[in-house]
């Protein structure tokens, strides 16, 4: 069981605009011409940013027509949000707030041998990271760039934090970079991996 940071961000490192577009993602390729309908097959529980969770509900059409479903996961989703939300008729959501570490241990009994998915935002994913439960990044990165808007990954980490693991070419628009992640910032530490 790993728990992986699997998004989508621009050359420049942001995963959406200012005002959460992510209208230049769509013209980069389909889901299912990517490694998506693998890596969600392999996928027990996830966890999501109220801002995510929010863009889903302001895009449940066009979240319907590309996937057939508003909410298109089968698994149990912890929706992390200081404010009350919305639920989806069907799905099954947990809202959640503060310290990621509880939440983690309920979404691996919950995800029995899959693996957890951290799906977004940035600051989130750098929460696991920064409780040291973060295993894996895998970033497509569209050829485009955006000049500001919602960063990927909001931390500084050293040149030992990461170690690529692959390198894939999506179509001519993206490649997906899969990483890493060394917990304990020793080098030596993937060589024991």
């Amino acid at each position: 069981m790993k728990t992986q940071y699997f998004t989508a961000t621009s050359l420049d490192g942001f995963l959406a605009t200012e005002d959460d577009s992510l209208d230049w993602l769509f013209t980069l390729g389909s889901l299912e011409e990517s490694s998506y309908p693998a890596f969600i097959a392999q996928v027990g529980a996830l966890a999501m940013g109220s801002s995510t969770y929010e863009w889903m509900l302001r895009n449940a059409d066009a979240v319907r027509a590309e996937t057939g479903s508003a909410w298109p996961y089968t698994q149990p989703a912890w929706v992390f949000s200081s404010r009350r939300l919305p639920g989806i008729d069907g799905a099954d959501i947990r809202f959640v707030q503060g310290d990621v570490r509880p939440v983690h241990a309920a979404m691996r009994l919950a995800a029995g041998t899959k693996n957890l998915w951290v799906v977004g935002g940035g600051d989130l994913a750098g929460q696991f990271y920064d409780a040291g439960l973060l295993d894996e990044l895998i970033l497509q990165v569209g050829s485009v760039t955006l000049g500001r808007g919602k960063p990927l990954f909001p931390r500084r980490l050293p040149s030992t934090a990461l170690r690529l693991l692959d390198a894939q070419p999506l179509g001519t628009g993206m490649v997906e970079l899969r990483y890493a992640v060394n917990r304990t910032g020793d080098p030596a530490d993937f060589d024991r991996e």
